[in-house]
């Protein structure tokens, strides 16, 4: 008999759990199986019958931009009882259902795993009282589930980022935006509170996203003199010229007596403090809602494709399918659970430093950073000693770039040094346009697209660099951070190889990656390169809609060079039937195929084909050559249409990650420059979220005539794109995405 697989999502609504939903349908049914969707969680499999429906491939067909869960989700008294799990029970064995795949938070969770340690007893007591055959007894002995979370909160223990989190992230990034905009105006204060009952993640990184003054979460209650110190910190903000206050709050906080901490009361010790008419701002659910971010959508696809090979497996206890590093990871789900709901203990146990930990390293370092930047002195004296430190951008746009030089400044200054911007790249510094910066100066960047200081892709040669030496004597420049891309790292492999014949050159020098291709070494993502997926994966959402009333295929072109970063985790994003890779390249035999499996499509009742090409996939093969090649095969049954959206990738605000992400390196980058200056050494490195890595080492990893790392960890969702995007019984194309260049799906790390 055909295995069937249930997938529900359960308790709270997030973003991406449609993502989930549609990988889960359609890996199941690549892989043989059956998929039955079980409507409204887990009442839907207490009230059996019509709740209880086989999904096939096209029901899933255009859900990945949908916020909210299409297969509905509801919190079940009856399930929380054993009568109710025991009608679960009868319902999904008379669908043939053994293996579930549950969408849900730790409570869902727990109650999936209790069911299953009762299933046996159960299935033991239906068959004795005849309500189910001794061949289905047999048949479903056992119940095989597996666990992925779907909470905005990221409070689950074991993963790196949670189902809906980030989409959250944007909507709350969103309205301080907004809110900041208005606040300037009037200059006025807001309070603005955020979910996380007991989990200050949204509270700490839109806090930082939103370059909020002060945040109060529930895992670090404010010492007992919080008011003074908040009053304190959001007068020195206004004396540096900040025109707003912002105060970011965990609806979870409390003091350490236990006593809740809410918006109003932080509005009344403002106004009580500073003389504030602040106003609170309750975002409340519309942090659940709108279109899911490009993350929310292919880290869902990805591990709702691992979900599927997990319960198909079924020879371990149930499994919590996790994101660590980007990639899919497995821990046994209870323990997940167990260690999730330990961190309330500890907070109610006034255990605040075990509490903190228990959430990770990089949310204690980001709540460390957070602290850094809101007090951070912007008239801190500098130091007797003073050291100058330049900053310069190098390479390509990245949106990003302002947050991530703004962080640098700021913390700069608290530590005692004179920072100094240096406009226009390598070039500005050679011909000496360099300008001291002080706080003020940088007021307002963390959200500004573009780069402030100026960028340039011009690296130094040989004949520069006398020039470079003599501008770098003159300036006074003790250190240069460069925050840039590819042309970043060449910069510096020539800087660190010249440096024996320029003197001025042996000083601390640190590369920060930014980049939309998403290119450099030693990272999972560059700042830029996630602002760059969100505007590929809109701009297809709105050409997808463009072609909702005619047959039509569309080839769209995204930026990238030689990396396809952005055109595969854009496919998987939007659901495109093909991708078209520098890695793999193009050739007529691939296109034959692709052109066959589409006009097939077309006839057999298809409305839509997306095909999405990297912009130096092939020479030859061009977006015009392949959008031409779609329309004469087509022959009148379906219309063809190329869309390359060029440097619209390189625009706009950038997203709460790349911010986020800019403020992370940075502070690791400031610091590393602080205990260079003060040790006298003169190292030339880059920065890995694990730290600093010397340049020497790059050749190690950089293969520099593709411009791209040796190791690209988002190969990975290549099979995952292929599974998901192939209906079943049509083959591979040569050099399809399981063909040639493919690797398989890491399903542990």
């Amino acid at each position: 008999m055909t295995v069937r697989i249930g997938v529900l999502t359960s308790g709270g609504d997030a973003q991406g759990m449609n993502a989930a939903v549609r990988a889960v349908v359609r890996a199941g049914i690549q892989a043989g199986a059956e998929v039955f969707g079980i409507h409204e969680g887990w009442q839907g499999a207490v009230d059996g019958g019509d709740q209880i429906r086989r999904l096939e491939w096209d029901d899933v067909g255009n859900v990945l931009a949908r916020g909210g869960t299409v297969i509905g989700t509801a919190r079940c008294a009856a399930f929380r009882e054993r009568d109710g799990r025991k009608r679960a029970a009868l319902n999904l064995i008379t669908h043939g259902i053994d293996r579930i795949i549950v969408i849900g938070g730790d409570g869902s969770l727990t109650g999936t795993d209790r069911l299953r340690e009762e299933w046996p007893a159960f299935v033991a007591e239906l068959a004795d009282a005849g309500e189910i055959t001794a061949e289905q007894a047999e048949r479903h002995a056992q119940l095989v589930i597996a666990g992925l979370v779907g909470s905005i909160d990221n409070d689950m223990v074991g993963t790196d980022m949670t189902i809906g989190t980030d989409s959250a992230l944007h909507r709350i990034t969103e309205a301080i935006d907004a809110i900041s905009s208005t606040a300037a105006s009037h200059q006025r204060s807001f309070v603005v509170e955020v979910m996380g009952r007991h989990c200050g993640y949204l509270a700490v990184m839109s806090a930082i996203a939103g370059a909020a003054d002060y945040v109060l979460i529930p895992e670090s209650p404010p010492a007992d003199d919080w008011k003074q110190h908040m009053s304190h910190v959001l007068r020195q903000s206004r004396r540096a010229g900040r025109r707003t206050s912002i105060v970011v709050i965990a609806e979870g906080t409390q003091d350490r007596q236990g006593n809740p901490i809410t918006p109003e009361d932080v509005r009344v010790v403002l106004a009580d403090e500073m003389g504030e008419d602040a106003r609170v701002t309750i975002l409340g659910h519309v942090q659940r809602g709108g279109t899911p971010s490009a993350y929310d959508r292919w880290m869902a696809t990805m591990l709702g494709h691992a979900a599927v090979g997990e319960v198909l497996r079924g020879d371990r206890e149930p499994q919590l399918v996790a994101v660590r590093g980007n990639r899919p990871t497995f821990m046994p789900l209870m323990e997940a659970v167990a260690a999730t709901r330990r961190v309330a203990s500890l907070i109610e146990e006034g255990r605040y430093d075990e509490a903190m930990a228990a959430r990770g390293r990089s949310f204690v370092q980001m709540t460390q950073a957070f602290h850094q930047l809101s007090e951070a002195r912007p008239d801190a004296e500098p130091l007797e000693d003073c050291r100058q430190i330049g900053v310069l951008h190098c390479g390509g746009l990245a949106p990003g770039m302002n947050a991530t030089a703004a962080a640098v400044i700021r913390l700069g200054i608290d530590r005692g040094h004179e920072m100094f911007g240096v406009h226009g790249g390598f070039p500005g510094l050679i011909d000496g346009d360099i300008r001291r910066l002080g706080w003020g100066d940088v007021e307002g960047w963390t959200a500004s697209g573009g780069a402030n200081l100026g960028t340039r892709r011009t690296i130094p040669t040989e004949e520069d660099l006398y020039a470079l030496s003599r501008s770098i004597e003159t300036s006074g420049l003790d250190a240069l951070i460069i925050i840039g891309g590819f042309n970043a790292y060449r910069a510096l492999t020539l800087i660190h190889a010249e440096r024996k014949r320029f003197p001025a050159l042996r000083l601390p020098i640190v590369v920060v990656p930014c980049s939309i291709d998403n290119n450099l070494p030693g990272l999972q993502m560059a700042v830029g390169a996630d602002t760059a997926l969100n505007v590929a994966v809109s701009s297809v959402d709105l050409i997808k809609m463009s072609a909702s009333a005619a047959k039509r295929a569309f080839v769209v072109e995204t930026m990238g060079r030689h990396c396809g970063f952005l055109t595969l985790t854009t496919g998987v994003a939007v659901g495109a039937e093909r991708v078209y890779l520098h890695e793999d390249g193009i050739t007529i035999a691939d296109l034959k195929t692709d052109i066959d499996a589409m006009v097939e499509g077309f006839r057999s009742g298809r409305s839509f084909y997306l095909a999405i090409r990297n912009e130096e996939a092939s020479p030859f093969y061009t977006t015009d050559l392949i959008t031409r090649m779609f329309e004469a095969e087509g022959r009148g049954e379906f219309s063809v249409r190329g869309s390359v959206l060029g440097h619209v990738q390189q625009g706009g605000a950038p997203s709460p990650f790349d911010r986020i992400n800019g403020v992370r390196l940075a502070s690791q980058a400031m610091q590393w420059v602080t205990e260079q200056l003060a040790s006298g050494a003169d190292q030339h490195v880059f920065v890995t979220p694990d730290g600093m890595r010397d340049v020497r080492d790059l050749d190690e990893l950089v293969d520099w005539q593709a411009r791209r790392p040796l190791e690209q960890w988002w190969l990975d969702l290549k099979p995952v794109l292929h599974d998901l995007t192939r209906t079943p019984g049509v083959a591979s194309a040569p050099g399809s995405l399981t063909g040639r260049g493919a690797r398989p799906t890491t399903m542990e790390r």
